[in-house]
């Protein structure tokens, strides 16, 4: 199942809190997006696994997915290691993405810097035709594919993105897919104890760190991105 762009996060809902905009303009652009979510945030203050699970099915279908899968990777205890390294470039083969969208290399969760770097080196790996791997659907041989660019979404610290991408005619959509994550978000509804990103003023700042991103750019709304290589440009005219 091959895809233009696939994003693989630490937890269900890392996506949708951070590229979601950008995911909803690339389909509507007829681009195939898929997302893998390492853990299924099990670890989480509110909510289950399973509760997760169903809302990461909502989210998908916000953002019109291809396709969403779940590596149940230990929530907290995953590690950059041979054995999770070859699950995800299995993965990796077999979407066979020209880009990658992965968690920000520092940030306050202790998850997502560590995701980076196990992203990052899957995808240098997953290139190295003597690393043999099977395909997890089909289970046949697969061809080694490196992913022509791998860029990090911004999430919770203030780091300068590289480029941003306007999302301001998916903003509500991305809000949308934000509150597919009942158990996780604003819900004054909820019976469930308090968490860094339940409260109304995490709503609030994810608003205003979307607009001053999209300010960046002189646009409304937008999503930033950190790239490790340097960005080129053929037409000067394609910059805002």
């Amino acid at each position: 199942m091959k895809v233009d762009v696939l994003c693989i996060a630490a937890h269900p809902d890392d996506v949708e809190m951070t590229s979601a905009g950008t995911v909803l303009s690339l389909v509507d652009q007829g681009k195939t997006v898929a997302v893998i979510d390492l853990t299924q945030g099990e670890l989480g203050t509110r909510g289950s696994a399973e509760i997760r699970l169903q809302e990461a099915a909502e989210g998908a279908r916000i953002m019109r997915l291809t396709d969403r899968q779940n590596m149940g990777f230990r929530d907290g205890f995953f590690r950059n290691d041979e054995e999770h390294q070859r699950t995800l470039i299995a993965w990796i083969r077999h979407y066979q993405p020209s880009i990658v969208l992965t968690n920000t290399v520092e940030d306050r969760h202790p998850d997502h810097g560590r995701a980076a770097e196990l992203v990052t080196d899957a995808c240098f790996y997953s290139g190295l035709r003597q690393i043999q791997t099977t395909d997890p659907i089909t289970g046949e041989l697969q061809v080694a594919h490196r992913p022509g660019y791998v860029y990090y979404f911004i999430q919770d610290r203030s780091l300068m993105p590289d480029f941003v991408v306007d999302i301001t005619p998916y903003w509500e959509q991305k809000l949308e897919a934000i509150k597919a994550y009942k158990s996780q978000f604003f819900n004054p509804e909820s019976p469930d104890p308090q968490s860094y990103i339940s409260g109304e003023p995490f709503m609030k700042f994810l608003e205003s760190r979307t607009r001053d991103q999209g300010h960046m750019i002189n646009v409304e709304f937008g999503e930033g991105f950190i790239s490790k290589r340097m960005l080129g440009v053929a037409n000067l005219f394609d910059l805002k």
